[in-house]
């Protein structure tokens, strides 16, 4: 009996991916990934650094092919194999041109303007997120879609002065913080693994400083020394309302209308200058 299979239609995006992951080198400097192999993974057909940028084809003899290879001369897992240099890569042929931007149909601008930029941007915000331990954790800091606009707005061929522009700086951004303001951060988000460790070692410490019995006496000393000595300025105060009733009340001065009146009406007297000297 035939059987009617449907062919799922392309899917744009992962045609998209698979391009551009075609178009990345192999290895990264910054990728650990790819280095720490594991020993039950290891394939010497694979990994042996023999085989390495050559072209190899396994050669059928009659002897055993060992005991032809000299260990100072060649590597041991070369026996049986013939080597010949890879021919050079032929160039990759030039990218076309760019359609234009109001006739073209959404496909073609999405693989034009959109995702040569968008797709290195998400390369980067994994990256990020890796780092910050998203993959680890279920709540931390960081924000992908903050570092993802943050990154298209400094990366945007068409300004070149937005490099060190952060994403509270941004026109946009701060539009719409202005009507949707944002709660603070906790604590257990905002500091790292080794702040954190400081301040419980911190406490620790204390509570373990504090439950010493001398410490403990001293407070209580110090408790009751300051229950004693607590309303001294009171008392101060009282004594001196007995002895000298409104002596904190300020002395009673001439107001300065009357100062000026009398500066007014005051007459003036013009001496000679033989008086003077």
């Amino acid at each position: 009996m035939a059987v009617i299979v449907k062919v799922p239609e392309k899917n744009l995006w992962s045609e998209i991916c698979k391009d551009f992951d075609s178009k990345r080198p192999p290895f990264r400097d910054d990728d650990e990934q790819s280095v720490r192999t594991e020993y039950i993974d290891f394939d010497p057909s694979k990994h042996t650094p023999v085989f390495y940028g050559k072209m190899h084809e396994k050669v059928l003899a009659d002897a055993d092919p060992i005991m032809d290879i000299d260990p100072a001369t060649a590597h041991p897992a070369c026996a049986g194999f013939a080597f010949t240099d890879k021919p050079p890569a032929s160039p990759p042929p030039p990218p076309p041109d760019a359609p234009n931007k109001d006739k073209c149909s959404p496909r073609e601008y999405l693989e034009h303007y959109v995702f040569p930029w968008l797709l290195p941007a998400l390369e980067d915000m994994l990256r990020q997120a890796k780092k910050e331990k998203c993959l680890e954790r279920k709540r931390t800091k960081f924000n992908a879609l903050d570092y993802l606009t943050e990154t298209l707005y400094k990366k945007n061929p068409l300004h070149k002065d937005r490099e060190n522009v952060t994403l509270e700086e941004i026109p946009f951004v701060k539009e719409w913080l202005k009507d949707h303001p944002r709660p603070p951060l906790p604590l257990s988000l905002i500091w790292t693994e080794d702040e954190a460790t400081q301040i419980i070692q911190n406490y620790w410490r204390g509570f373990l400083v504090r439950k010493d019995p001398e410490v403990q006496e001293l407070r209580q000393w110090q408790r009751e020394w300051r229950e004693e000595t607590g309303g001294i300025q009171d008392k101060v105060s009282q004594f001196w309302d007995k002895k000298m009733p409104g002596w904190d009340t300020p002395t009673p001065n001439a107001s300065e209308d009357q100062l000026n009146k009398e500066e007014d009406n005051a007459p003036i007297t013009v001496k000679s200058p033989s008086q003077q000297t």
